[in-house]
């Protein structure tokens, strides 16, 4: 897995993310405290409304980032944003109000909405072997569940010494240094999508070949499975942790340590997983998973009165990260199977703005219902949520997947270029392009 740092655009790159990473889940920490601080039991509400807003922008502008910005200007955009997050992140600390959390996470989370469909959209052009770009894929998900494992607990070390805010500077400073990684990389020059039209066209574009795809469909829904769980975790950890289970600050730390820790795991294991299983059968048996564990832990929740044991919860919390990252670790190896080289940056803008559709549905499950009727009633419809999409993310995705597909051209002119030796009946490796706007039969 290792071997991909051998490349060094991509090393500065994965490093910038694993700092500005690192950051990113000392906020995460820290923004919840200041919602129990502010909110105290109604917390859950505070961050389930914040990560609402940071969906909302997610869907809204990261289609269009990939559209908007021109190849040649990727990395200074990019530096740009950094810098824009480590200055909102500078400001946290200084929050008086609940209005002022979901002002300042509007515009963070509108900067990282851009950020992150731009920065994704450059690994398939760095590292063009399937191989690599799968192993680098597992090394990115890893630096995504630094998020949930290595900030959480070195969080929990820093509140021994510091007050919760401070840790929102060590965010600022991720910010800052990714920015220098990434303004001391070399970037790869881009291509453009042969689609005409501005920016919104180019968008679009990603959009229906996403839609019109049957295994991108089938991702969708386990999207919404994946975020049915996470829901749960990235919401209503800090009033589980100080409320029912009458921890304190480091103990909502070492909780969501324990959600990553199984994500961990499995994202180790799942590289050479994916060279002898196919995509489909790793992550609908994820779906199951994470199906079976919200439903048990809706029957523990209920069975004990809504008093469940620390190491239970923690339990649960590690298998919600296992069956999470078998969920979401593979989608990056969909995205690439299923689109031309030029249409790749608004395939990974669409991915990334749909699947934060599932999000916005879990994120108001977990948090109101959660507070209103209690945490046993929002994990009943959690695992419903979980066990609809397993079961029509199966139905889409047709188990027979091949990479080339035999169609028919008979819209084509004979001698056409397409065509090539062929004939108007051919097969090669199909995508939704401009000569193939509908999935064969």
């Amino acid at each position: 897995m290792l071997d991909v740092l051998t490349n060094l655009t991509f090393r500065k790159l994965f490093a910038a993310q694993v700092i500005a990473l690192l950051g990113t889940g000392l906020a995460t920490v820290a923004l919840a405290l200041l919602a129990y601080d502010l909110a105290g039991d109604q917390a859950g509400q505070v961050l389930g409304l914040a990560l609402a807003i940071k969906m909302i922008v997610y869907v809204l502008l990261s289609p269009v980032s990939g559209a908007v910005v021109p190849p040649h200007r990727r990395k200074i955009v990019l530096i740009g944003l950094d810098v824009i997050r480590a200055l909102v992140a500078l400001a946290l600390p200084f929050v008086t109000e609940i209005w002022q959390i979901y002002v300042l996470i509007a515009v963070l989370q509108s900067a990282s909405a851009c950020f992150t469909p731009l920065f994704q959209s450059v690994i398939p052009q760095i590292l063009p072997d399937e191989a690599k770009y799968t192993r680098a894929l597992s090394l990115s998900r890893l630096a995504y569940d630094l998020e949930s494992l290595l900030s959480p607990a070195l969080a929990a070390a820093l509140l021994t010494v510091i007050a919760f805010q401070g840790l929102f500077v060590g965010t600022s400073a991720g910010f800052l240094l990714s920015a220098l990684l990434v303004m001391w990389t070399t970037f790869p020059v881009g291509t453009r999508s042969a689609s005409a039209g501005g920016p919104y066209a180019r968008a679009i574009r990603g959009m229906k070949i996403y839609l019109r795809t049957p295994r991108l469909r089938g991702l969708l829904l386990l999207n919404l499975c994946a975020a049915a769980g996470g829901a749960m975790v990235f919401v209503n950890t800090v009033v589980v942790a100080r409320t029912v289970l009458q921890g304190g600050e480091r103990e909502v730390a070492w909780l969501l340590a324990a959600f990553g820790v199984g994500s961990m795991l499995v994202a180790l294991c799942l590289p050479r997983l994916l060279d002898r299983i196919a995509d489909r059968r790793i992550m609908l048996s994820a779906a199951t998973a994470m199906t079976v564990v919200l439903s048990a832990a809706t029957v523990y929740w209920f069975s004990v009165g809504g008093k469940p044991a620390w190491p239970v919860v923690a339990g649960i919390w590690l298998l919600l990260g296992m069956s999470y990252a078998g969920l979401v670790t593979p989608g990056g190896r969909l995205i690439r199977r299923s689109g031309a080289e030029e249409d790749l940056p608004f395939l990974f803008a669409a991915q990334f703005s749909l699947s934060h559709v599932c999000w916005l549905l879990a994120y108001p499950i977990a948090g109101f219902l959660g507070a209103k009727l209690g945490f046993a009633a929002a994990l009943g419809i959690l695992s419903m949520v979980a066990l609809l999409s397993a079961v029509l993310a199966r139905w889409v995705w047709s188990s027979r997947d091949p990479e080339q597909i035999t169609h028919t051209h008979e819209e084509l002119p004979e001698g056409h270029a397409h065509l090539g030796q062929g004939g108007k009946q051919h097969a090669h490796r199909y995508v939704i392009d401009d000569l193939h706007s509908r999935w064969p039969q």
